[in-house]
């Protein structure tokens, strides 16, 4: 009888330890590969375009890029990669803004063990798993808000390399740190700074943070 190709899947996440417990839970089955691991959203997109795997399961609060911002970045690869979000939170703009940007699940880490295995299969067959915790308000309001007008509120004019920089300025990186993060000039993260103080209508960098925190743009990890 043939067997079926193992799913390929990256993990990411910036804690070594968490690391390795998800690849012991997914390492018990047989229909399942661990191909390579990321310590921040950057690397897990950088491992995506390489090993094109057929999962990325991925924490959402990361350095350099968080885990939706990721997200984002792993569609606009073009590759056939499904993405699995872990989070701490459940928050609706969290699960909505992962969701919009093409995760096929989200899970709460403290149900990971039991729904991990079930979420990686539905998303390597390109089906949406939500850890059962995660009201069916917040996927409601999801398909609400695809057909709202992407305008209707400042937030949500923001660019993908917008949102990029609001995350990195977060962390505390310079200009010119983030300019060598980004492979861009740092007279390009000066005209972004600018960009997100006129569209979030604010004045001062602790401003800045504050919205994208206020919005959901940006995770600082506890």
């Amino acid at each position: 009888m043939r067997r079926e190709p193992a799913i390929r899947v990256i993990i990411a996440d910036d804690h070594h330890l968490v690391r390795q417990g998800i690849r012991a839970l997914l390492e018990k089955a047989e229909d399942i590969e661990v191909v390579g691991e990321a310590e921040d959203g950057q690397e897990a997109v950088e491992l995506v375009e390489r090993l094109a795997p057929d999962v990325l399961v991925l924490d959402i609060a990361m350095p350099r890029l968080n885990g939706s911002q990721a997200v984002g970045r792993v569609r606009a690869l073009g590759v056939a990669t499904q993405v699995v979000v872990l989070s701490m939170y459940s928050e609706e703009t969290l699960v909505r803004q992962a969701l919009r940007n093409g995760a096929k699940g989200y899970l709460l880490k403290q149900s990971v063990a039991e729904e991990l295995l079930l979420a990686v299969r539905a998303a390597s067959q390109g089906e949406i798993y939500l850890s059962p915790a995660i009201s069916g308000s917040v996927v409601a309001g999801f398909l609400t808000l695809q057909t709202d007008a992407d305008g209707s509120k400042p937030h949500r004019r923001l660019t993908p390399r917008e949102r990029e920089v609001l995350q990195l300025i977060s962390e505390g990186y310079t200009n010119k740190a983030i300019a060598q993060i980004l492979k861009v000039s740092a007279k390009t993260v000066e005209k972004h700074r600018a960009n997100l103080m006129a569209k979030l209508n604010v004045h001062n960098l602790a401003e800045l943070v504050r919205a994208g925190i206020k919005h959901g743009l940006i995770l600082i990890e506890e």
